[in-house]
């Protein structure tokens, strides 16, 4: 039996991500606890149409606790899987060690079970708090390697500004039409967390290639080492391509997802992060092969 939590002055809600004040309370919740912005995203399109919140809210209407489940179906070994993904677990320090966050993870995972996803995901830097859940963690890869000689395209690419209502616009065409990143290991839809990402790493440049109708999430560091986070089209284009299309020239690349569509090889590194990766479900189905989302798909 699942012990009560103690929740004495707080209320339970859930789905409020409708209501202004339960979204503002979100903002805040995550902006004290994490120094995260959110807000951005009602600016973006808006939270996940799938989202369902789950919280424990005081009187003045704040936040004590909070966790959101979401769908997040992925492609594994070319199979999609019907997937949910956890985010935005939160507990106020003056909330916490009362059994508010156990409680609202048990109600978002039999939430989860009762829409019949067959799988949850989740990023944490807690693992251990999760495994008796059971999720597990899963190893994550970059890919690095060296650069192929870049195709030449008659046309520049030109960076994207995502709170440009224009190029919002052709960012949700794109991400609503786009082809999984990756046959082995790839989220499908992740709208939201791909806009939001933008605004969350000012490092992050986000590039549309006309020629190739591709649009292109990179880095580069001071070394000139180019990074390859996300690729947002129908049709995946060659890394050669893409360095084309961006009239890039480096040395050592970094490619931040399985790169079995881009007609190159890499070698793969253990991923650095202050993340895990974790899953719950599928069995031996899991992933036994070096590889990991894409970091526009963090959530």
């Amino acid at each position: 039996m699942t012990k009560r939590p103690d929740s004495a002055g707080l209320f339970f809600r859930q789905d409020y991500f409708g209501d202004p004040a339960g979204w503002a309370a979100l903002v805040r919740l995550l902006r004290d606890i994490f120094g995260i912005d959110i807000c951005p995203l009602q600016q973006l399109g808006g939270p996940d149409p799938t989202s369902m919140p789950f919280g424990w809210f005081d009187a003045e209407g704040g936040l004590a606790a909070n966790i959101s489940a979401f769908a997040l179906p992925f492609v594994l070994n070319g199979r999609m899987v019907h997937a949910a993904g956890l985010q935005s677990g939160a507990v106020r320090p003056a909330w916490r060690r009362r059994g508010l966050y156990r409680d609202l993870t048990v109600k978002a995972l039999g939430w989860c079970e009762r829409q019949g996803f067959e799988a949850v995901i989740l990023y944490t830097d807690k693992p251990s708090l999760y495994e008796p859940y059971g999720f597990r963690a899963i190893p994550q890869h970059r890919y690095q390697g060296a650069a192929p000689d870049p195709s030449i395209f008659s046309g520049p690419a030109r960076q994207l500004a995502p709170t440009d209502a224009d190029d919002l616009a052709l960012l949700q065409s794109l991400l609503n039409a786009r082809s999984p990143v990756s046959t082995s290991l790839s989220v499908t839809v992740n709208a939201a967390m791909f806009l939001i990402n933008t605004q969350l790493d000012p490092d992050v440049r986000v590039s549309f290639i006309e020629d190739l109708q591709a649009v292109i999430a990179w880095k580069m560091d001071a070394a000139g080492r180019f990074s390859l986070l996300d690729v947002v089209a129908a049709e995946i284009p060659t890394l050669a391509a893409i360095l084309g299309g961006l009239d890039i020239a480096s040395a050592a690349i970094e490619v931040f997802f399985r790169p079995d569509k881009l007609d190159w090889a890499g070698a793969p590194q253990p991923a650095k992060s202050g993340t895990v990766l974790m899953l719950r479900g599928l069995g031996d189905e899991a992933p036994h092969f070096p590889a990991m989302l894409s970091p526009m798909a963090d959530f």
